[in-house]
Formats: C-alpha cells, structure tokens, sequence
C-alpha cells in the first residue's frame, strides 16, 4: 500500500465523503473515488459502506486505521524533518491564529515580512480550531493558552490587555449596575473567558444582548450600538466608531503564546517570521 493511497484512505474516514477528501487533499472529486476503488480492488477488502449519510468505515477499514495513522505519523515526521533543514527564504508559510490576532496584530508583521522575502506566500488561518503543528497543518500557531506537547517549541510573546468599549453615540453605561444596558458576550461552547465574566461581574444588572465566537463582529456590533464590549485593545483602539471606558479597573489580561513544531526550529523561512514577531510583538 502505497503512502498517497493511505491518505486518501485517511481522508475519507475523518471526513466521512468524497468531495471533503478531495478539497482536504486538494484533488478533485472522481480521482477521489477513482483510487478508493483501485484501493479496496487491491487489498481484496471493502473498506468503507457507502450510506445515505456517507462513508462509514466497514470492519476492515476499523482494523487497518490504526495503522495507517502510524504510517501518516512516520510520513510527516519525515516531511518535517526535511522541511526542517531548508535554507532557501522561499515557498509556503502557514500561520494559525484567532481571527483578532490575525487581523490587527500580524499585519505589520507580515507586510514587512513580505518586502523582505518576496518569494514566500503566506497562509494565515485563522478561527476557534487549534490546527495540529505535528500534521503540519500550520508552521507557527498563536494562543492564548500554552502548548501542550514536548515537540513544541513555544515562547510566551506578550501580554495582552483588555478594554471596556462602548459606541461613540452611547451614554456611559454605570458602573456596578449596568442597568439599560446590553453586553455582548462570547460562545462559551469552546471554553471559560476571565473577561466576559469579569465584564458580567462589572454590570450585573444588564442583559447579555448578543453572543459571538469572534472578537471583530463583538467590535462591529459594539459600534453599532448594540452594547457593551469587552476586546482585545489592539482590536478596540483601532475601531473609530467605539470609545474605550474609563473604568475603576480593568479586565483580565491573556498571555499570548508562540508555537512551533522542533523539526522546523532551523527551517530559515520560519526563523526570519520569529524574529519580526519578536520584533513587533513580544514585550
């Protein structure tokens, strides 16, 4: 069985059709269903049971998935580890951050990245998903949580502050009371926020008006009056339509941490992004 086989046998299984495999891989649909059969032809075995709802691993293809997930996990070690010893300042650069740090942090960051090393592209992926640095599904991620794993090499960058933001038209809301006011909260299905908590603490007595998982939209809302927001300051300062509140306190900082996979600590087109991070960001 050879390795380009066993992905798309991967990709199948973890998307569960074989238009997700084939945009996951980057290949088109009946090539996708084309290898599957001459796959299943090959080994003898039915691997997957075609449903209404899409494919279902059969007992064969449970038994081989293990396995074939050693042999992902041996491939991209090797992929790493090549990748690892590039020299030259070109080709892809994947960077993963929540969709505020990508879009009001990183930009002076990657425009001078880009003047400098021209013949690098840069993907920045950004949103609530932690994509795996050992799949090398990013090169270098940011987080407001550490790493976890030996394989990563992280740093702590900065400390983020907070702001209590209003829109430029409202009335300051009062402090310890809230009462008239609306707050815009965060989705909580992804994990605890120390500062929309606090932010409920400050006005108890006003009504949560609107959730999101996205600082920007908690930044737009705010702006058109919908209530009171707590953001990232580089997300609330740079909005003109909102005032930042000057209030007795104020919230809860986050860590911002760097992350990247040890195999790719001597890759120069990933030291030279480290070193404008270093030189824009951290404290």
């Amino acid at each position: 069985m050879e390795w380009s086989d066993v992905k798309i046998f991967l990709a199948i299984a973890r998307t569960g059709t074989l238009g997700a495999a084939a945009r996951a891989l980057r290949l088109s649909h009946p090539t996708i269903g084309r290898r599957l059969r001459a796959l299943e032809e090959a080994t003898g075995q039915v691997l997957f049971q075609r449903t209404a709802e899409g494919f279902v691993l059969t007992g064969e293809g449970t038994a081989i998935l293990p396995l074939a997930e050693q042999m992902e996990d041996g491939a991209v070690a090797m992929e790493r580890r090549l990748a690892g010893e590039q020299q030259a300042l070109e080709g892809t650069l994947r960077v993963s951050s929540a969709d505020w740090f990508g879009a009001h942090v990183l930009p002076p960051v990657i425009a001078e990245y880009s003047r400098k090393y021209p013949h690098v592209e840069i993907e920045v992926l950004t949103g609530t998903r932690l994509f795996n640095l050992a799949q090398r599904e990013a090169d270098v991620a940011f987080r407001i949580v550490p790493f976890e794993g030996h394989d990563i090499v992280q740093r702590r960058l900065t400390r983020m502050r907070y702001g209590v933001y209003i829109a430029n038209s409202s009335v300051d809301p009062i402090e310890g009371d809230g009462a008239g006011s609306r707050l815009i909260a965060m989705d909580t299905s992804t994990g605890a926020f120390p500062d929309i908590d606090w932010l409920k603490n400050r006005f108890p007595n006003a009504g949560v008006g609107l959730r999101s998982n996205n600082r920007n939209v908690h930044a737009q809302m705010c702006g058109s009056g919908l209530g009171i927001a707590v953001l990232p300051r580089p997300v609330g300062d740079q909005n003109p339509a909102i005032r930042r509140l000057a209030l007795s306190e104020d919230p809860p900082h986050r860590d911002i941490w760097m992350g990247y996979h040890r195999d790719l600590r001597r890759l120069q087109r990933l030291r030279a992004f480290v070193d404008l991070v270093m030189k824009h960001v951290a404290d």
